[in-house]
């Protein structure tokens, strides 16, 4: 199942209240204490269960649910069978993580022995470096970046890996991403990358390739300013704040930040890559999600233009989490509306 939102996707979620989607914030925060008050009932966290699924938080909900003990859970027999059902379906994602990154690590040494440079980038780096506990962070495929010179050899030496082409040649061209799949077990993906911007309307803008992360990261390698970059341009560029996974990989990211200067090196980063734009809205909508004042800190440093504004006022932890509620259609437009002031914003100046 690739990038798939599994059991509950294919309905419309269960409204949550307030008080219920501020239970969810604490539950999809890898770091927030697992309590909840007596009065929350089976039909509740079964409501929870079903948005955590949607939302890609459910294997940190499931760590909590177990650290707090099923004889502290509503004695219901629909609620634990469910729970019992996800239990499972995390320990085969678990099993899956495993397997994609022992084929992402064959590719790799494969390009180092022909020459090129190549980085995995997002799912299992994230588990590594951004997470407590790799479990929290399952992934469903892997993503390697090249140089877009080195594209065409980087294919080849996928395609001898034992890998064919899922995507359209094309297309994939165009955006400069290719999904390769393995020949024996189709659901075992991997994306080769020459830029994480695949929007060629917003990459006139913005661009965060092999090049500019090597340059972030200076002297070292997957830095928390990298990562961070890479996480914002994944929720604000690539998927349009599509679940509140993409956020919680943010707040990891901004809590990985432990200097002023790592603040400045990321601050560098977004100007260095032209994502100003897109780290003052993800880092602002985060912080409001999930109570983080450091984020929203981060945010106002980025001097506030009209584009800004507006997306800040697009893109809000209500619009977010109520992406497939009833008030989609109302999410669907905000998100849309997004992506027009990130192709209309102007490219704002950076040294030479």
């Amino acid at each position: 199942m690739h990038g798939t939102l599994l059991l509950f996707a294919s309905t419309m979620l269960p409204k949550l209240s307030p008080a219920q989607e501020k239970l969810l914030i604490k539950l999809a925060d890898p770091e927030a204490p697992a309590d909840w008050g007596k009065d929350v009932c089976a039909s509740d966290l079964m409501a929870l269960l079903a948005n955590a699924e949607f939302h890609g938080v459910m294997p940190i909900v499931l760590r909590k649910l177990r650290e707090r003990g099923d004889a502290d859970l509503p004695n219901d027999a629909r609620l634990l069978r469910k729970l019992a059902e996800l239990r499972d379906q995390a320990t085969v994602a678990t099993g899956q993580s495993m397997l994609l990154q022992y084929h992402g690590d064959r590719i790799m040494k494969a390009l180092a022995a022909k020459g090129v440079q190549a980085r995995i980038v997002k799912g299992p780096v994230f588990a590594r470096r951004l997470y407590g506990q790799l479990a929290d962070r399952p992934f469903t495929d892997i993503d390697i970046l090249v140089d877009p010179d080195s594209i065409e050899e980087a294919n080849r030496t996928i395609a001898e890996c034992g890998f064919e082409l899922g995507s359209d040649e094309a297309e994939s061209r165009k955006l400069q991403e290719f999904k390769w799949l393995e020949k024996e077990n189709s659901s075992l993906l991997i994306e080769l990358h020459g830029n994480l911007v695949h929007d060629t309307g917003m990459r006139r803008r913005l661009s965060l390739g092999f090049r500019e992360l090597k340059a972030i990261d200076g002297d070292h390698t997957d830095t928390p300013a990298a990562l961070l970059t890479i996480a914002i341009v994944h929720a604000a560029g690539g998927h349009k704040f599509h679940r509140l996974q993409l956020c919680v990989d943010v707040l990891q990211g901004v809590r990985a930040l432990k200097s002023p200067e790592e603040e400045a090196r990321l601050l560098e980063a977004a100007r260095m890559a032209g994502i100003e734009l897109e780290l003052a809205t993800v880092l602002n909508v985060t912080g409001h999600l999930f109570d983080a004042p450091r984020a929203i800190e981060l945010a106002s440093r980025i001097k506030p233009d009209l584009s800004i504004r507006l997306a800040k006022w697009l893109i809000t932890g209500n619009m977010l989490l109520r992406v497939n509620s009833r008030e989609k259609l109302r999410s669907r437009l905000s998100r849309d509306a997004f992506r027009w002031v990130q192709r209309l914003a102007r490219a704002r100046p950076y040294p030479a």
